[in-house]
C-alpha cells in the first residue's frame, strides 16, 4: 500500500512539474506575446507561422494543463514529445547536448509519463 502511495505521488510530482515547467517556460510566453513569437517562431514543415505557432502553444499550453489535471495523460504527451523531437532535430539540429540539454531532459520527463502514465492522483480517474 505505502509502495503504490510512494509511486502515485512520485508520478504526480513528476507530470505536475514537468508540464508546469513547460508551460511556464514556453507555452505562456508564446501565449501572451503571440504577436512577437509569430515573427520568431521556426517553420520547418512550411505550414506557415501561424499554423506552426498555434501547434506550438497546443501542445506547450493546452497539453500541459490536460497533464497537471491527469485527464488524457498518455495522449497529451505526444504533441509535447513531437513537438521536442522537432525542435531537436530537424530546427535545431546543429545544437551539442550541452546546448539542447533541457529539450532532452524534457523529452526524458514527458517519455516517462507516456510510458508509466499519470498515477492515481488524477482529477478524473475514468480519463487518465
Amino acid at each position: 500500500m505505502n509502495e503504490a502511495r510512494n509511486q502515485d505521488t512520485g508520478l504526480l510530482f513528476l507530470r505536475v512539474s514537468g508540464a508546469v515547467f513547460l508551460l511556464c517556460v514556453h507555452g505562456l510566453p508564446k501565449l501572451l506575446n503571440y504577436g512577437e513569437q509569430l515573427k520568431l517562431i521556426e517553420d520547418p514543415f512550411h505550414l506557415g507561422g501561424q499554423v506552426t505557432l498555434l501547434l506550438a502553444i497546443f501542445a506547450e499550453v493546452l497539453c500541459p494543463l490536460l497533464i497537471i489535471a491527469g485527464v488524457l495523460v498518455r495522449l497529451a504527451c505526444v504533441p509535447i514529445l513531437a513537438v521536442l523531437v522537432i525542435a531537436l532535430l530537424v530546427v535545431h539540429p546543429e545544437w551539442t547536448l550541452l546546448e539542447g540539454q533541457f529539450g532532452w531532459l524534457l523529452l526524458i520527463i514527458f517519455t516517462s509519463i507516456l510510458i508509466a502514465g499519470p498515477g492515481r492522483l488524477v482529477v478524473v480517474q475514468r480519463f487518465a
